[in-house]
């Protein structure tokens, strides 16, 4: 799957030989090194996917994700030596699609890559054989233009929380565990897979209980996983319905 990739990455023997990786599997990429040319040029390249270090000259790459988020819907993998679990966690909240640790296996950020593009590319193509609209509740997703409305008011998702999302509501009546959510929204599941959904969960609660007391509820289920029911239904057995928001919070912009 061949594509446009803008490559933000201050060291210049990284850009080289990921640039020649990258091009040499059919991509076409434009390398820039600061954050201020990223943010001018992104209207121009028009990226289908964004690789993104954190640790930049004129910017820390958690607050450029955030700015390049509101100019462009195309997925953003980090690639960073900042290996923190809160530079983990902070990235994929807000707002980026992946996060891969230096030094990487060229292989395995390529086969990260075409992941990422794969689930950009259900987003935007919804399958002739689904139903376009999933509704629960007041709750309505409507697949084939991406958006979220909670009793008629738009709700703003990142990708991620939209994944995860219909992940939920199309699967209405199951418990779906983290490994299986961890498939569905980013079509891999590791060691710290299970943490993040919690965290994304925790933000996608927030954002639906700040949109309308009515929002439907996702139902922490113990030992199994999470399952989204109607605001008044009686709890599952072993569930719970009022678990934190998250316990990581993002840096204000």
């Amino acid at each position: 799957m061949a594509g446009t990739i803008l490559l933000v990455e201050d060291d210049p023997d990284t850009a080289r030989s990921l640039t020649r990786a990258l091009e040499s599997s059919g991509y076409r990429v434009t390398a820039v090194d600061t954050g201020n040319e990223a943010r001018s040029i992104i209207e121009h390249v028009r990226p289908d996917l964004i690789l993104l270090d954190l640790m930049l000259p004129d910017t820390d790459g958690l607050v450029l994700c955030t700015a390049l988020k509101q100019l462009t819907s195309a997925p953003i993998i980090i690639c960073s030596a900042r290996q923190q679990q809160v530079d983990r966690v902070l990235g994929l909240k807000l707002g980026a699609d992946d996060f891969v640790a230096k030094p990487f296996d060229l292989d395995e950020l390529e086969a990260r890559i075409e992941a990422v593009l794969r689930r950009a590319s259900r987003v935007r193509e919804v399958p002739a054989s689904s139903p376009d609209q999933i509704r629960v509740d007041e709750l309505l997703i409507a697949q084939s233009r991406g958006t979220v409305t909670l009793a008629g008011q738009i709700v703003h998702l990142t990708p991620t929380e939209y994944r995860l999302l219909v992940a939920l509501a199309s699967r209405p009546e199951e418990v779906l565990s983290r490994e299986a959510l961890g498939q569905l929204v980013w079509g891999y599941q590791d060691v710290g897979t299970g943490h993040l959904i919690d965290v994304h969960i925790g933000r996608l609660r927030l954002k639906l209980r700040r949109a309308s007391r009515s929002a439907p509820v996702i139902v922490t289920v113990r030992g199994k996983g999470y399952t989204i029911g109607s605001a008044s239904s009686d709890s599952v057995d072993g569930a719970e319905q009022n678990e934190p928001a998250a316990s990581v919070e993002a840096p204000s912009a």
